[in-house]
């Protein structure tokens, strides 16, 4: 499955900020890859902004839908009312591979439960509106062998169907290439081999 994710890292996250009845909700976003670049971002957070009132985290740190790696904390806010109303617009979103922080300055109006959920909720579904985002390609590694002759055919092959060569072995009997392949790309060969002039031997792991 393919899916989009931040085009932004924790060192140059995404901001954008709210006012509600006098309080400001900074929204940070960035891509998350592990529960530990969420956590990343929310230090970045404190540091940059050791005198505010919270510092409220939600991350999906996997493909959307992910039930493992995922997180949300309130920060000394009612219990519900900042990270959980904060993940289910990530959740919502069908980004996946994301973390988004919270800042907010107590402005001296108490917003009530309902109105916490709803401002941590806009703030970032607000930060989330022009967040640049990748296409992420789940892969897996697959290995072909070929004759050299055949080498500068299989790599223009390869690259019309999205095959990312990440390592190119040479040998006595001909090249040995290492390709990222997508996990949804069609993984027939057979037409590709029969087309060589010389031998085409596919090592595919998840086959066996």
């Amino acid at each position: 499955m393919r899916y989009r994710t931040p085009a932004i890292t924790t060192d140059h996250c995404h901001m954008a900020e709210l006012e509600v009845q006098k309080s400001r909700f900074i929204g940070w976003c960035a891509a998350a890859e592990t529960p530990d670049d969420a956590r990343r971002l929310l230090e970045l957070a404190r540091c940059h902004h050791p005198d505010a009132s919270h510092h409220c985290l939600a991350f999906i740190a996997g493909p959307p839908g992910e039930q493992q790696a995922i997180g949300f904390a309130d920060d000394g806010e009612p219990g519900g009312t900042a990270g959980r109303p904060m993940y289910q617009v990530l959740e919502g979103s069908g980004l996946g591979r994301i973390a988004c922080v919270v800042i907010r300055y107590f402005g001296g109006i108490k917003l009530g439960t309902g109105g916490l959920a709803r401002a941590y909720s806009r703030t970032v579904a607000h930060t989330l509106t022009d967040l640049p985002t990748r296409l992420q390609v789940p892969r897996r590694e697959l290995r072909v062998e070929v004759d050299f002759a055949d080498e500068h055919r299989l790599r223009g092959w390869l690259g019309e169907r999205e095959g990312d060569i990440v390592q190119a072995d040479y040998g006595a009997d001909g090249v040995t290439l290492v390709v990222a392949w997508p996990e949804d790309g069609d993984d027939d060969f057979s037409a590709l081999a029969s087309h060589l002039g010389g031998r085409l031997v596919l090592h595919d792991p998840a086959a066996t």
